[in-house]
Order: structure tokens, then C-alpha cells, then sequence
């Protein structure tokens, strides 16, 4: 199930705000309202993975697919009026915080995709964004804009989702050889997604909410067996539900810019004699 707060009814906190606006401004005709985190209401946050297994797909010679269930997440958010000359953006901001990412062939070696700043403590996270919408994950059901001025408080609701569907060699990446060899699959993968409410002149930034969650696969493979029945899903089958945290986590600043994880991301190959070598660099 999904890990759901309830907090205010919106009509409830629209009144909310509105008195408080008023209030706020009773004492002087100038009143510029300033945007508080104290005037912002987030009436409802969710955040689950889909309650099925990864799916395992070997419908191609080449590469072993998977896909993985969906995480997702939504929220509600009521935002007091937008000052003139402002405009502020609410929306979902995620980041890797841990990756290991290991395709295992016998005993002749393993590939592994690599995040090497992360990997070697260098920054705690890496912007998990699409690659344009920085620091947004994305610019479609990620994000509202509210530009000023507005002379009431806005309703809006902000949602994303994210899952893993990617495509792993038979054969050892750096062969010319298109024999099956690979034996094990191993992901292990920690995220945390911020709802966040941004300043887009100032850049000023108010955290909402923070969740984090994490994404494992464990599949076993025998090359030997033949195309279609070669794959099975080991260890537990269902993802350990999000956590929606009680208090507010600081977004680190590599969270917010370039490169994003699929950018800076390094396949290597890592052999069980010889040095390692790299298959696939940085974009």
C-alpha cells in the first residue's frame, strides 16, 4: 500500500491562508507578502512502488531486458498569492545516493556501471534529473509555475514516477563473440526525491517534504539454457515501500545541476585477471 499523510483539507487551508494574508497585510497598505514556508499548505504526499516483481525480458539474441515496478509519487500543495514580479515553481526534485550496478559473467569478469564521484565519496548525490529540466526530475506532471501576481491562494498537485528498464549483453561486453556467458544480475540503488517550492529569479529554495526509497534486482542466469528460459528472479520479489520522512533533508548541490546520473554514469569492465577497463565513458 501506498505510505499516504493526510494533513489539511484544501478548502480548509485555502481559508487558512487567506485569513493569514489578510492579517498579514491589515498593518500597512505597502505590504509586499513574502512566501514563507509557514504560508505554504502540502494537504496530502504519497509515495509507493508498485506492488509487482520485475519483469524479465529475453526476447532478443543480443541483450536481457528488465523492468522493474514504478515509483511514484504525488502531492498537493496550496501556495498563498504570488507577489508581482515574481514566479516560483513547485515540483519534484530527485538524486542518486547509492548505485551499485553489477552484470556478472562466470569467472571471467564483471561489468559494472559506475558512478565515480559517488563511488569514491567525492558528493553525497548526483541529479537524477531528465537532463533538460534541471533541477526538475522532469517538466510535465513534475512541475507547476505560478507567476505573479495572483490575488489568491493556488491549488495545485504535482506527481512522477521512475523505474529501471534497461538492457544487459549475453555476451561479455568487450568480446567479439555473441556466446551467452553471463551468469548474474545485481542492482542495489538508493534515491532521495524532494518536494520543493523554487524562487526561479532568486533561485530561493523552500523544502516541502523529502522522501527516500530504494530499487533492488537480483536475477540468476544460465547461458546455457536456451533463449527464453535462461533468467529468474532470486531474493525477494516486492520492493521495499518509500519512506516519507518527518523531517526536511538539505538538498546537496550536485543534486540540483550537470551532470545528471545517466550523463555521468561509466560502464566498466572489471575482469577477474587484468586491469579494468572502461567500455562506455561519461557523456
Amino acid at each position: 500500500r501506498a505510505v499516504r499523510y493526510h494533513r489539511l483539507p484544501s478548502s480548509l487551508a485555502l481559508l487558512i491562508l487567506l485569513v493569514a494574508c489578510t492579517m498579514g497585510c491589515i498593518q500597512s497598505i505597502a505590504c509586499k507578502p513574502r512566501i514563507r514556508r509557514e504560508n505554504i499548505v502540502v494537504y496530502e504526499v504519497s509515495a509507493s512502488i508498485d506492488q509487482c516483481p520485475t519483469i524479465i525480458e529475453e526476447n532478443s539474441p543480443i541483450v536481457l531486458r528488465y523492468k522493474t515496478p514504478y515509483f511514484r509519487a504525488s502531492a498537493g500543495v496550496v501556495m498563498p498569492p504570488v507577489p508581482r514580479n515574481e514566479t516560483w515553481v513547485v515540483g519534484w526534485i530527485q538524486a542518486c545516493t547509492q548505485m551499485e550496478f553489477y552484470n556478472t559473467y562466470g569467472d571471467i569478469g564483471m561489468s559494472s556501471w559506475e558512478l565515480p564521484e559517488l563511488r569514491e565519496g567525492r558528493v553525497k548525490a548526483i541529479s537524477d534529473s531528465d537532463g533538460v529540466s534541471y533541477p526538475w526530475y522532469g517538466n510535465t506532471t513534475e512541475t507547476v509555475t505560478l507567476t505573479g501576481p495572483t490575488s489568491k491562494p493556488s491549488r495545485l498537485t504535482v506527481s512522477m514516477n521512475d523505474n529501471f528498464y534497461p538492457s544487459v549483453t549475453w555476451a561479455v561486453p568487450i568480446s567479439n563473440s555473441n556466446t551467452p556467458m553471463l551468469t548474474h544480475i545485481t542492482r542495489d540503488q538508493s534515491f532521495i526525491t524532494w518536494l520543493v517550492a523554487m524562487n526561479s529569479v532568486t533561485k530561493e529554495r523552500i523544502v516541502l517534504q523529502t522522501v527516500r526509497w530504494r530499487m533492488r534486482v537480483d536475477i540468476a542466469v544460465d547461458p546455457d539454457m536456451p533463449l527464453g528460459s535462461r533468467a529468474s528472479l532470486v531474493g525477494r520479489p516486492y520492493q521495499e515501500q518509500p519512506h516519507i520522512l518527518n523531517y526536511q533533508e538539505p538538498i546537496p548541490p550536485n543534486a540540483l545541476g550537470r551532470p545528471n546520473a545517466n550523463d555521468a554514469q561509466v560502464l566498466m569492465w572489471r575482469p577477474r585477471r587484468g586491469a579494468p577497463l572502461v567500455v562506455i565513458p561519461p557523456k
